[in-house]
């Protein structure tokens, strides 16, 4: 028998990325998602006898930009391969993809981790590669139905190297991934339509077998059987079959059995992964050149044009929040995870100059996050705008409310989308900041319990809570609690 915490997860991501682009990978039908069945399908795409691929050349720079992103190699050089396999909705009879020579070679990303710790997981390639179409099994019992409509639309296979040693490491992965995905333009990870989908690569090893892998990690020396559990379309999936199949593979290992290399499931409603099918040590696809496809050669000119052309990247932007903002790096690394994040932020900050960045960064990550999370929304979706949420914020600023109140004004606005202006001035939640006004009701609040204030005076200091919460009591909350507290103070010790 031997102990959980002594084993450990070796994990490999393979990330499918469905590119941005009108038209599909050798072909000029439409990419549109969500099309009546079979209205997107070219002769080349329904692969009718005589009918000749095309490349995509946007397809080809949407590639390049994405293995910019990456930190990795570009091939000049790459090739076109028929992987043969035979499916129901794979009409050739073979895919398209990128073997031996693929157009992007070794990168890494850098995840930043909740310990506040960060590190580089290793990219070992990115190829082209045309997708499948789809199988459709639910609408009568006895028939299957074909839609070709996503047949033949350009994906994006990123193959990570088996760095990944958490199933927190594993979704920050894919996560920032994402992130680099919808920064450049390339993808827009909608996990949901199935535009990015993730084969998890999983085995568990001893922890004492290490040694180094290219970018310094440790990796194994001793490797474990791998099982692959395909199409993960969720980050918050990937961390559940990650951790399952984790607890199962020591259990079968801790019982005395063998780990069977296999294709494996995961059922969400569930929470486990289940056998799909069992796997070789090796497919036999087949691979050889396309002969209807000559090699791809790309010149270093036009290389170097779509990398001047690249926008900010993730973490190029989460330096310079730091620098310019001096907020902390896990509250940039949780801006940039996003832009529309990052946007959100920027037109706040930018709206006025003199708002403080980390109150700005605080109502985003916390209160905001916590109402969209609540309600399903993306932050493009928010009911409250960020002009309006960096009004709040001057209203807390100047003193006109307090920070309490403006969590009840928050709320409204979210319900409602009104202004929070219009919000304090109809409910009458301007802070009370007169000297004078406080004066006179703290002696009032005093007056009327001279009891209390006799015991406080004897020792039961805990008592100055109760007459703040009588003084705010008596102005529902809008007197200003930093005025309440000094003049209370002075009050008690004479």
């Amino acid at each position: 028998m031997t102990n959980l915490k002594d084993w450990e997860t070796v994990i490999g991501l393979e990330v499918h990325a469905q590119i941005i682009s009108k038209s599909k990978l050798f072909s000029s039908a439409s990419t549109n998602f969500g099309s009546e069945p079979n209205t997107q399908v070219s002769l080349v795409d329904a692969a009718m006898p005589g009918m000749l691929p095309v490349i995509n050349k946007d397809c080809i720079e949407q590639a390049i930009k994405t293995g910019v992103g990456l930190n990795a190699k570009i091939n000049k050089f790459s090739v076109f391969d028929r992987k043969n396999y035979f499916y129901p909705d794979l009409p050739q009879g073979y895919q398209i993809s990128q073997f031996s020579q693929p157009i992007v070679g070794e990168g890494y990303i850098e995840i930043d981790l909740k310990d506040g710790s960060s590190k580089k997981i290793g990219i070992t390639r990115l190829h082209l590669e045309q997708d499948a179409g789809k199988s459709v099994h639910d609408i009568e019992p006895s028939k299957s139905y074909i839609d070709l409509n996503r047949s033949g639309i350009a994906l994006m296979e990123i193959v990570s190297e088996p760095d990944i040693r958490s199933s927190e490491e594993a979704q920050e992965y894919v996560k920032k991934l994402r992130s680099i995905l919808r920064y450049i333009g390339t993808c827009d990870g909608n996990m949901e339509e199935g535009s990015l989908r993730c084969d998890v690569n999983i085995s568990i090893r001893k922890k004492k077998f290490q040694s180094r892998s290219l970018l310094g990690e440790n990796i194994l020396s001793e490797l474990g059987t791998r099982c692959e559990i395909k199409n993960v379309n969720s980050i918050k999936s990937i961390g559940q079959a990650i951790d399952y199949e984790f607890r199962r593979q020591f259990d079968v290992i801790n019982s005395g059995n063998e780990i069977i290399q296999e294709t494996r499931l995961f059922d969400e409603k569930k929470g486990e992964t289940r056998p799909m099918r069992s796997k070789e040590e090796a497919h036999d696809y087949r691979y050889f050149p396309d002969p209807d496809l000559p090699p791809l050669e790309i010149d270093e000119e036009w290389i170097d044009k779509i990398k001047k052309n690249l926008p900010e990247l993730p973490d190029i932007k989460k330096e310079n929040l730091i620098n310019q903002y001096k907020i902390s790096s896990y509250d940039a690394a949780i801006l940039v995870s996003d832009k529309s994040n990052v946007e959100f932020f920027d037109k706040i900050i930018t709206g006025n100059k003199k708002r403080n960045a980390k109150n700005v960064v605080n109502w985003i990550i916390g209160e905001l996050f916590a109402l969209l999370n609540k309600n399903n929304l993306d932050i493009k979706d928010s009911p409250i705008k960020a002009e309006e949420l960096g009004e709040l914020i001057d209203y807390i600023e100047d003193q006109t409310i307090s920070g309490k109140i403006a969590k009840n004004v928050f709320d409204e606005m979210f319900k409602t989308k009104k202004r929070p202006k219009d919000i304090i001035e109809k409910k009458g939640l301007k802070q009370i900041t007169d000297t004078g006004e406080i004066e006179s009701l703290i002696d009032k609040v005093l007056n009327n319990n001279k009891d209390k204030v006799d015991e406080y005076k004897s020792g039961k200091e805990k008592l100055f809570g109760f007459f703040v919460g009588q003084v705010m009591q008596e102005t529902k909350g809008t007197a200003n609690p930093g005025i309440v507290n000094e003049i209370l103070k002075k009050k008690l010790a004479n």
